[in-house]
């Protein structure tokens, strides 16, 4: 089953406020990842480079807090309303196309359901009502599960 997280936006902070997350709840980030480490970013500026372009700090037991930097060099703008995402992480490649097909119904997508340049069956919409979501599957956990499952029959 589909698990659902915030994904928030931020004006260039987003490291900022991130550090400021992880003095309160704790933690270590498990994924950050720059916008100058993204291929095809050669030719941006030094200060957009160092930006955040994915961050996740886990908080309890299931729930990850995840963000990124709008960057107007990209041609983004961050008003009030776009600042964030649901970003559901499915089980598996069916699960995420059933879910972006149903929810992305009668709205507007922004990145269509496809392989991303990281691996992960990624893409992003934003639903009739106006609500932004990201649909999500990771290959890389598929492959851990499948591991644990012939461990324990192996045992």
């Amino acid at each position: 089953m589909a698990t659902i997280n915030p994904y928030l936006n931020f004006p260039g902070t987003t490291e900022e406020a991130f550090n400021f997350y992880k003095s309160v709840f704790g933690g270590e980030f498990t994924y950050l990842q720059r916008f100058g480490d993204m291929p095809g970013c050669d030719g941006m500026v030094v200060e957009d480079k160092n930006k955040i372009m994915h961050v996740s700090l886990p908080i309890g037991k299931s729930n990850i807090l995840m963000a990124t930097d709008v960057l107007e060099s990209m041609g983004q703008s961050l008003t009030a309303g776009n600042n964030f995402y649901i970003s559901i992480s499915t089980d598996s490649e069916e699960e995420a196309d059933i879910l972006f097909a149903a929810l992305s119904a009668g709205g507007q997508v922004e990145m269509p359901l496809e392989k991303a340049f990281w691996g992960d069956y990624f893409g992003a919409f934003t639903d009739k009502f106006g609500v932004k979501w990201m649909v999500n599957y990771d290959y890389k956990q598929a492959s851990s599960a499948s591991r644990e499952a012939e461990s324990t029959l192996t045992a």
